[in-house]
């Protein structure tokens, strides 16, 4: 009689968590910076780009806190919250600590950008932007577009799929640049010191490498 297979004792490897405040634009680029790495979409398994319809900072901490807090939730889940700074009209710096604060208590991590996800785009091309008030002011006062049309892109869209594969050859350029780019907004900073008090800023390369490191775990090993 055939012995009876004894259950798989396999542990379960912790899952990363992404909320992205764009439905389009960090989507599009955390998904193709994953298949670019790690082909095969095997290790999506444990990279998740959630789909949320929140939007503003204090909403998408809240909705990864609720994931975060589920009975359905492993305990070594990690948790990233992406979001802009956005103009200071639209969002104030006591809505900002709040959200971060509430990330902070609840060991959810914050990846800002300072005025907007297109610094980080930017930063795939020059070194040092200066601050901008808004996206709008990015777009228009910035080397952006031009540097976007000499690689092909000749109308700038947050929802263009193909934009990643026209970017993804210079993003250790823009890791090294960020970092730099950082530690001098944060050593001219008058007072507070919070990232989202901070002009130009972008954390997303820090989403970057924690991608890198959930992504060097094989779920099937």
């Amino acid at each position: 009689m055939p012995k009876k297979r004894k259950p798989s004792k396999r542990k379960l490897l912790p899952v990363l968590h992404i909320f992205c405040e764009g439905e389009k634009t960090e989507p599009n680029y955390f998904h193709g910076y994953i298949n670019k790495c790690f082909p095969g979409n095997r290790r999506l398994k444990i990279i998740k780009i959630e789909k949320t319809k929140k939007n503003t900072p204090i909403q998408l901490v809240e909705e990864a806190v609720k994931m975060k807090k589920s009975r359905t939730t492993p305990k070594g889940d990690v948790f990233w919250v992406v979001y802009d700074r956005e103009s200071t009209a639209k969002y104030t710096e006591q809505n900002h600590q709040s959200a971060l604060q509430k990330a902070r208590t609840n060991n959810v991590k914050v990846a800002l950008s300072n005025v907007c996800f297109e610094i980080w785009i930017l930063l795939h091309f020059v070194d040092g932007p200066p601050c901008y008030s808004s996206f709008d002011d990015l777009l228009s006062n910035s080397a952006l577009k031009t540097k976007l049309a000499e690689q092909g892109i000749k109308d700038y869209s947050k929802s263009d799929r193909e934009l990643f594969k026209k970017l993804e050859d210079k993003i250790p350029q823009a890791r090294e640049r960020a970092a730099r780019l950082n530690a001098q907004s944060l050593e001219s900073a008058a007072k507070n010191t919070e990232p989202f008090a901070l002009n130009p800023y972008t954390d997303v390369y820090l989403v970057l490498d924690e991608i890198d490191k959930f992504g060097s775990k094989s779920p099937e090993k």
